[in-house]
């Protein structure tokens, strides 16, 4: 049993903050919060009198483990450029759970992440949700499948274009987008063959409704695209980057689009990105479309995604809000809010202590919990 001790706990939830509270866990839960209660003898006891306490901090779109920063070919495992629909390829089969980007992760409070494949490709490949650390790495796993990566914009075109290749142009983007799922939609009730089953699968889970596509996007012409394929064929779809975003939030709010907002602590890299800001969030929030906030690590080095949601509630978004940005939104739009993202008796004991509040520059983690288990390697 666990106890942390003192401090102000963020709960996001119901409680809202708590003074000088108290988190009591046993096992991989919270079995108890709230102010005055009485410590279990035999409980482990974490004193943070003097620290911010806030649920574990949630990135929705990176490529950790994927994307390794350090090497170029040898870690490098996020595109496939060789068929512009690859569906049954698996985040996951290309993580490396030593990448250091984890260490770097957990000492930005950072303790779930959302890993997906790259944007080269029209249908890049299934996303991969998980826990930023476990004692046996295989643990680290969350959810082996969840969402199926796809693209429009700038990316594709340019490298299959590069290659002489459909897709050249916008046009080929969707054209691409559409057969895919059209294809899907007409052998779905057939008895297709092995081999194509593997390939199509993803895709037939998509038009079930049983995952959702995460479609990388950034200019408003794009997400209207985007929006018209998701009526068209009535599935589910998350908005990923969504630097335009704001432009369509009527279209975004009445198609009940959520958005992973970002990276924003960027340079204007291409064309698309020309309206990137730290204001689109405040925009979006004002306008009623969900959001979170995202690294796309390593473009923003994932352990910066609380300095993202500072600098967002700088540009005008609500200190609150902001917070929300980087815990209880993304665990919604991740649909695992019911487990984590806020800090209630019952759900996960995922928490991140900060010496102080988090959007502070000298605030520095002082104690990771991950499903009630304490993150010692930075101590050691």
């Amino acid at each position: 049993m666990l106890a942390v001790k003192g401090g102000k706990i963020c709960t996001m939830g119901n409680q809202g903050i708590v003074e000088d509270g108290v988190i009591i866990i046993e096992g991989d839960r919270i079995i108890a919060l709230g102010r005055n209660l009485t410590i279990p003898q035999d409980a482990y006891i974490i004193e943070a009198q003097n620290s911010w306490i806030v649920p574990g901090l949630i990135d929705a779109h990176s490529h950790l483990g994927l994307e390794e920063e350090i090497y170029r070919i040898e870690g490098d495992d996020v595109n496939e450029m060789s068929d512009p629909i690859t569906p049954y390829l698996r985040a996951l089969d290309g993580v490396n759970f030593w990448d250091i980007g984890f260490r770097d992760a957990l000492k930005g409070g950072v303790t779930r992440t959302l890993c997906l494949p790259g944007s080269a490709n029209i249908i890049g490949g299934q996303a991969v949700l998980l826990k930023n650390w476990a004692e046996n790495k295989t643990e680290m796993v969350y959810e082996e499948i969840w969402g199926l990566k796809a693209a429009l914009g700038e990316n594709p075109k340019r490298v299959y274009g590069q290659q002489k290749k459909a897709p050249m142009t916008r046009m080929a983007n969707a054209a691409l987008l559409r057969e895919s799922l059209f294809q899907a939609q007409e052998e779905m009730d057939k008895s297709p063959d092995n081999k194509d089953f593997f390939r199509k699968e993803p895709l037939f889970r998509i038009l079930k409704k049983e995952m959702p596509i995460l479609i990388h996007v950034h200019r408003a012409d794009d997400i209207l695209t985007a929006i018209r394929i998701k009526e068209e064929f009535d599935i589910d779809m998350v908005i990923q980057h969504g630097t335009e975003a704001a432009f369509v939030a009527k279209e975004l709010k009445h198609s009940n689009i959520p958005v992973c907002l970002g990276p924003l602590l960027v340079n204007r890299a291409k064309v698309e990105m020309k309206e990137v800001a730290f204001e689109s969030a405040a925009d979006l929030f004002s306008k009623g479309v969900k959001f979170c906030l995202i690294t796309d690590h390593p473009v923003v080095p994932i352990e910066h995604l609380r300095l993202c949601a500072a600098l967002a509630a700088r540009a005008g978004l609500d200190e609150e809000e902001a917070l929300k940005a980087i815990t209880l939104n993304p665990a919604e739009i991740l649909k695992i809010d019911h487990e984590v993202g806020s800090l209630q008796v019952g759900k996960k004991a995922d928490i991140a202590i900060f010496s102080e509040h988090p959007f502070k520059i000298t605030a520095v983690v002082e104690k990771i919990i991950i499903d009630g288990r304490v993150w010692r390697d930075q101590f050691e």
